[in-house]
């Protein structure tokens, strides 16, 4: 078996929207680059908050209206962080619908 087998349980999605997000008095911004029912990863950060710090996440599908998101941050890379959703909204499921849609139809 190949040690290097992504057990993730849900499919991720590569994208390039950009985001802001919030942990407590702290805040940044960077690239959501991947984004699945359980969770999403960003590059790019300006800063990266402490493993298990609870964040919220504000993705620009559209310009005018972000779409938030809560989550804790669960790992670290080189370039930025990886969150796990707090709560399975069905609002998630639509967000990652969403964004799913505009990535393999991009201009549309």
């Amino acid at each position: 078996m190949d040690k290097h087998f992504d057990n993730r349980r849900d499919m991720r999605i590569r994208t390039q929207f950009e985001t802001l997000y919030s942990a407590g008095r702290s805040e940044g911004a960077g690239v959501l680059a991947d984004i699945s029912y359980s969770g999403a990863r960003l590059e790019g950060v300006s800063s990266k908050p402490d493993i298990g710090t609870e964040l919220r996440l504000y993705v620009f599908l559209q310009p005018v209206m972000p779409f938030e998101l809560i989550g804790e941050v669960v790992r670290h890379s080189e370039n930025g962080f990886a969150i796990e959703y707090k709560n399975l909204d069905p609002e998630v499921r639509r967000l990652v619908d969403d964004a799913a849609a505009l990535v393999s139809a991009p201009g549309v």
